[in-house]
């Protein structure tokens, strides 16, 4: 086939310079300065997230007065007391908030609530980057790259100080209601002593409020798990009002048990299952394993007190024909201690009879803190925990309701009842 496309005229070097200069023409007429226009379209960006964001904060305060500005009206109820301004971080860059102020109500906005959940999560990863060993010069640049501002050395600096003290207070606040369900556990973490790596324990104990909420009640340093760990923890929440406990889970930890009878007489101990099965099972060989597991459970399937323990008595005499006579020991020795949770009402059963809530917070913590690897000293590991635990304190975790307590109230209700 023959193509009909006329053949392509051949640039010649002439042409070619020619266009050259035509274009260095054209660039010196048209000036593109790219980082102008940026700063241009970031400013008008800025300026319309700010606009935007102050006419909410009137429409709010309009809202709370049931009127607007200068509006009279017999339905107002409140009256304008002028604003304050406020900074605001957004993608944009910060913008000036004008926040209203009223004359007989506190003005309250989830954009200001925003602002502090925002707040609380950078000073959050600060006080992390910093236990962790990160350089200031590298938080600067983590945060310029972040949150789109650079932190001076003076305010990280300023800044630790001020989460410290927040740290504190938040450690050392008031307890000021009943919690009948107490879980207790510690992790164990390495600092720096001397030039060597030494172990240091963080204690943490978490509860159940009479109206069925989980807190974190408590975190503080231990030397070490034993007695002397345990009663200044037990001394730390007492202090702060902890009472009416009727109910603590916990692994069966050296000292614990003697700590408690020291300080909460009246509660009864939950040691907690899975701890006591993984005592079983260290005297257990692997291919027997499965077998253990489940005729463990079936323990703690049991309908009532009785039941389990004979079921637990019938188990061992099995274990013993298997020739594990070293579990059908420990079953024996510690069976009592699992079966607590009996006394309590039985929708409660399957939350307290392991620790399983503080250990999934114990896991985190641990996921958290193997990044650092040896903290510099005793108080950098607790306040990294702490941090963690506010953190967690602070989500849905907590404001979940966890227990029908009315259930409780109701069986005590019942055995005052039966006594009398």
């Amino acid at each position: 086939m023959v193509s009909l496309a006329s053949p392509k005229k051949p640039t010649t070097t002439k042409e070619t310079t020619m266009k050259k200069q035509y274009n260095a023409k054209l660039n010196k007429v048209i000036r593109i300065d790219e980082e102008q226009i940026q700063n241009h379209l970031g400013e008008l960006v800025r300026d319309t997230v700010e606009e935007t964001l102050n006419k909410l904060l009137d429409a709010e305060a309009d809202q709370l007065c049931n009127a607007a500005r200068y509006e009279r009206t017999e339905l107002r109820k409140d009256t304008r007391a002028g604003y304050y301004e406020r900074g605001l971080q957004t993608r944009a860059g910060e913008v000036k908030l004008k926040v209203p102020k009223l004359r007989q109500q506190k003005f309250e906005t989830a954009i200001i609530e925003r602002y502090k959940r925002r707040e609380s999560s950078v000073e959050e990863a600060l006080i992390e980057m910093y236990l962790a060993g990160v350089s200031v010069r590298r938080v600067e640049d983590i945060t310029q790259a972040l949150w789109g501002t650079r932190v001076s050395p003076g305010t990280v600096s300023n800044l630790n100080k001020k989460i410290y003290k927040r740290i504190e207070e938040w450690r050392n606040r008031p307890i000021d209601e009943p919690f009948p369900y107490l879980y207790l556990d510690g992790i164990v973490l390495k600092r720096t002593w001397g030039g060597e790596v030494r172990n240091v324990s963080v204690l943490v104990a978490i509860g159940v409020s009479a109206s069925g909420y989980r807190k974190i009640l408590g975190v503080c340093e231990g030397a070490k798990e034993d007695r002397a760990g345990w009663s200044g923890f037990l001394r730390h929440l007492k202090e702060r009002g902890l009472s009416d406990v009727q109910l603590i889970i916990s692994d069966a930890c050296l000292g614990l048990v003697e700590s408690i009878a020291e300080f909460y007489p009246t509660a009864k101990w939950q040691r907690c299952t899975v701890h006591f099965y993984r005592n079983v099972f260290s005297v257990v060989p692997s291919a027997r394993m499965k077998d253990v597991t489940i005729m463990l459970k079936a323990i703690h399937a049991s309908e009532d007190r009785d039941a389990a323990l004979d079921k637990a008595a019938s188990v061992c005499r099995k274990l013993e024909q298997m020739k594990l006579k070293q579990a059908a020991e420990k079953i024996r020795a510690s069976i009592q201690e699992t079966l607590t949770y009996y006394d309590f009402p039985s929708a409660h059963w399957r939350r307290i009879r392991t620790n399983n809530p503080l250990e999934r917070i114990m896991r985190e913590i641990r996921r958290r803190t193997n990044v650092v690897g040896a903290f510099p000293d005793g108080n950098s590991a607790l306040m990294l925990v702490a941090a963690r635990l506010r953190h967690i304190a602070s989500t849905r975790w907590s404001t979940r309701r966890y227990l029908n307590m009315e259930l409780l109230d109701k069986m005590e209700l019942k055995k005052r009842m039966e006594a009398a």
